[in-house]
């Protein structure tokens, strides 16, 4: 492909570089692609799935070609980090996908959700209208807050519910061709809602041990390294998932 093959460019993100310009704009700049749509979206870890639900409705009703990218960019000295529960960290990476259109489904269905009742169970307290910080430095203990515990129950019974759902849609077809690639929070959280889903851990795709948590860009990353070692093949039913701050949850059912 060449940047003239490209018209559409939607970002998840949860770190934008700027306020303004949106991250998708600057993204079209160094990709020196010009004049098609671009801009990103904040749903924190959800934004991969937001972005390729967005980028597949236009597909399907415009006929245009898409790039999606899911995007985590942390610097490495970034302390914005609330460690006095449980001393988590947060990874840096990035992933892109394209989408182009299809006579045969690749994208079968997605579900996006969201709940607002949930914020203080995990969010970043400071924004343009309450006083943004503009120094990494002055976050050390003022930055990311999370109740894990209950961030926790509530990403297992969102998650298993919305898996649940889409393997429904496709329980007689290719049952033993079925992967997830669920988002990489943790360990505990994959694990758990894979059990309630049914679905042996040999089926799931975990890189969080490598990764880390790398929030938006985990699924992506996720994907790519499964393509390389073989566990993504063609005609293979994929399951992605994702739970993120807010809280927003979503999923996507994909023939790849």
């Amino acid at each position: 492909m060449t940047p003239a093959d490209v018209d559409f460019i939607v970002v998840g993100t949860t770190t934008p570089d700027l306020i303004f310009p949106n991250t998708g704009t600057l993204l079209q700049q160094r990709l020196d692609i010009h004049g098609c749509p671009a801009f990103s979206l904040e749903t924190a870890c959800s934004g991969f799935i937001y972005a390729l639900s967005i980028a597949d409705k236009y597909v399907r009703v415009r006929r245009i070609e898409v790039r999606a990218r899911g995007r985590r960019r942390v610097p490495v000295a970034f302390r914005g980090l609330d460690r006095s529960r449980d001393g988590r960290a947060l990874g840096d990476g990035a992933g892109a996908v394209i989408l182009t259109p299809a006579d045969e489904p690749g994208i079968i269905g997605t579900h996006l959700h969201s709940d607002g009742k949930y914020q203080d169970l995990l969010y970043f307290p400071y924004g343009v209208s309450n006083g943004i910080r503009h120094a990494a430095q002055q976050l050390d203990c003022d930055g990311l807050k999370m109740q894990g515990n209950e961030v926790f129950k509530v990403a297992v019974r969102t998650l298993s519910r919305t898996r649940g759902r889409d393997a429904r849609e496709e329980r007689d077809r290719a049952q033993r061709n079925r992967l997830a690639c669920p988002h990489q929070a943790n360990l505990r959280i994959i694990q758990s809602a894979a059990d309630k889903l049914g679905l042996p851990m040999e089926k799931v795709v975990v890189t969080v041990q490598d990764h880390g948590n790398t929030s938006a860009a985990s699924i992506p990353l996720a994907l790519d390294t499964a393509v390389r070692d073989g566990r993504i093949h063609r005609d293979q039913l994929l399951l992605l998932e994702t739970f993120g701050g807010g809280f927003t949850w979503g999923s996507a059912l994909i023939r790849y």
